[in-house]
């Protein structure tokens, strides 16, 4: 397939389109891949949510979070900051006891306090408004895998300034995957079908 570079970490799939391994193998990480990831989100509860999920990723595999997706909306009534600021003590222990999300309790947590750093975030042009300022110049241009840094200065300062918002399980490599995510950064592969789909970045 033309476009793709000398040895580059590609694998073209049954329908001639080039995608990295790991969005090459399981239909879920597939279609998610083809549909969702580096396309961008501005909206509040579309990037709260993903700041969420980014937060319960650190540690497991993007799988886990994304098989366990549905259960997550349905535990977080939908990622609404404005009802998950309202959980309180008593609505701990009812997830805690959902196997169908990470349960792990200071993230469950985080993303109480997150939702109401959300939601009085507001005052000053929102969470979406704050996280797309940290929009770098230029995004990377990776052959390889290995070419994708984890952190950039712009995941470092944005990690920085949610931080002094109240917001936690916001390090600089969970900032790095939400700009991933929702088309701040474009990380696609050079070669790969996707590379320039947000419309963002050049190919």
């Amino acid at each position: 397939m033309t476009g793709i570079p000398a040895h580059s970490d590609l694998v073209v799939g049954d329908d001639g389109l080039a995608r990295p391994e790991w969005a090459s193998m399981d239909p879920l990480l597939r279609d998610y891949y083809d549909t969702e990831w580096g396309m961008p989100v501005t909206d509040e509860r579309g990037v709260f949510e993903r700041l969420c999920l980014e937060g319960f990723q650190a540690g497991l595999s993007w799988a886990i979070i994304l098989r366990k997706r549905p259960a997550f909306r349905a535990a977080f009534d939908g990622f609404v900051p404005d009802i998950i600021a309202g959980y309180g003590d008593a609505d701990i222990e009812p997830l805690m006891a959902n196997a169908g999300i990470v349960r792990n309790r200071r993230k469950i947590i985080a993303t109480i306090s997150n939702a109401r750093a959300t939601v009085d975030l507001r005052k000053d042009n929102g969470l979406a408004a704050l996280v797309w300022s940290f929009q770098p110049a230029s995004t990377p241009r990776p052959e390889h895998l290995e070419d994708i840094p984890a952190t950039s200065p712009e995941s470092v300062a944005l990690s920085e300034e949610l931080r002094r918002r109240g917001y936690s399980f916001v390090g600089p490599t969970t900032t790095f995957a939400l700009m991933e995510a929702i088309g701040i950064v474009d990380t696609h592969l050079l070669g790969s079908h996707r590379r320039g789909s947000s419309g963002i970045w050049p190919r």
